[in-house]
């Protein structure tokens, strides 16, 4: 066990780094980059137009650049001569785009291997921070969404797999179906449209984790006021999940059911519940926990955005794709580190679960 734990950790070395080595790759051809983007709201809007990068910027490899005020970057357009060659090299050093590429990427790799991502290119503020600030809302809903996704799901899968083919089991997946069938920001506009004050009921709020008096209620109520918020957005993205998972979980039980083992077993004169629980379950459940680290990045990181957007919740999916669109790569660049770098761990908790479920799985038998 400890060996194979060992191999997995050395392995995500190379993991990190091949993508990324892609990332990095790839974002050198992408047109428009930070400079250009800086130079066409100049060209755009004269005097006032570089105001997003005042303040401390960061290169491409998280570390500190000399700060340019507006005023000093208007006085460098001269209308239709253009931009001053020298604003331009000056532009280039304070991204960082005057150094050689292969340096760019290793001053990244090794600022990044200690968490230092620098300073956004944009918004004169420290990635770190950026990241903590927006981190409440991601987690809240991936965690959340995973744990009642699986806490929904797996019962239900199980009483699905034992009552296959009842009304139960026809009506159940009429639901899950046609759920699975909505996407999540139709559904979320529905939801607000009937709940949220759109045209019907006031029920829930329409913005934010909390509301503006939080700090004053009661932990109870403040626990209250947090479910509140949550119930809506978490509703939207989990439908299709419950599907996903519910008809997974049922399809791996009838599978062992059929089985051979479970015939004897019943045989010997077994409750169905020591059948299920004592025999069916740790090896139905392996092929459900195998999917746990897709969902949960899935929930956690991609599947939020437009829920995020919707719901007005400000979380990492959305400052990512603000970055993207901004080519703020400090941010991109930092979000892809963090979102691989969970992913890895989650797969090898995945694995150890694996051992949780089946102890006679050998890890250190296994090759990595």
């Amino acid at each position: 066990m400890g060996a194979y734990i060992l191999k997995r950790i050395l392995l995500m070395i190379p993991t990190l780094l091949g993508i990324m080595l892609m990332t990095f790759t790839v974002i050198q051809f992408v047109p428009g980059g930070p400079i250009e983007q800086v130079i066409a709201k100049m060209q755009g809007t004269d005097t006032d137009a570089t105001a997003r990068i005042s303040g401390n910027s960061g290169n491409e490899a998280g570390g500190n650049a000399q700060s340019q005020t507006g005023q000093d970057a208007s006085i460098k357009y001269k209308g239709a001569q253009g931009l001053d060659p020298e604003f331009i090299k000056s532009l280039e050093a304070q991204f960082g785009f005057d150094k050689p590429v292969h340096e760019r990427f290793l001053k990244m790799i090794g600022d990044y291997s200690t968490f230092n991502f620098g300073e956004s290119y944009f918004r004169d503020r420290s990635v770190v921070s950026l990241i903590v600030e927006k981190m409440p809302v991601s987690i809240s809903l991936g965690l959340w969404l995973t744990l009642i996704t699986y806490a929904v799901s797996i019962p239900m899968g199980i009483r699905k797999a034992v009552k296959d083919g009842s009304n139960f089991d026809l009506w159940t997946s009429v639901v899950i179906i046609i759920g699975y069938a909505i996407p999540s920001f139709i559904l979320a506009i529905l939801l607000i449209v009937l709940f949220a004050g759109g045209s019907y009921y006031s029920w829930f709020p329409l913005r934010g984790l909390t509301s503006d008096n939080f700090e004053e209620l009661s932990w109870f109520g403040k626990a209250l006021d947090y479910a509140w918020h949550m119930t809506l957005p978490l509703v939207a993205m989990g439908i299709s999940g419950f599907a996903t998972m519910t008809l997974l979980t049922k399809n791996s039980f009838l599978d062992e059911i059929k089985k051979q083992y479970v015939v004897t077993a019943r045989a010997k004169g077994l409750t169905e519940s020591q059948v299920l629980y004592g025999h069916v379950f740790r090896n139905a459940m392996l092929l459900v926990i195998s999917g746990f680290p897709g969902a949960f990045l899935g929930a956690f990181f991609a599947g939020s955005l437009l829920i995020e957007t919707i719901f007005s919740l400000d979380g990492l999916g959305y400052l990512t794709y603000k970055a993207a669109l901004d080519r703020d790569y400090p941010i991109v660049f930092a979000n892809l580190y963090i979102f691989t770098l969970v992913g890895l761990v989650v797969a090898l908790i995945s694995d150890l679960t694996y051992m949780w479920i089946d102890p006679r799985i050998d890890f250190d038998a296994r090759e990595v």
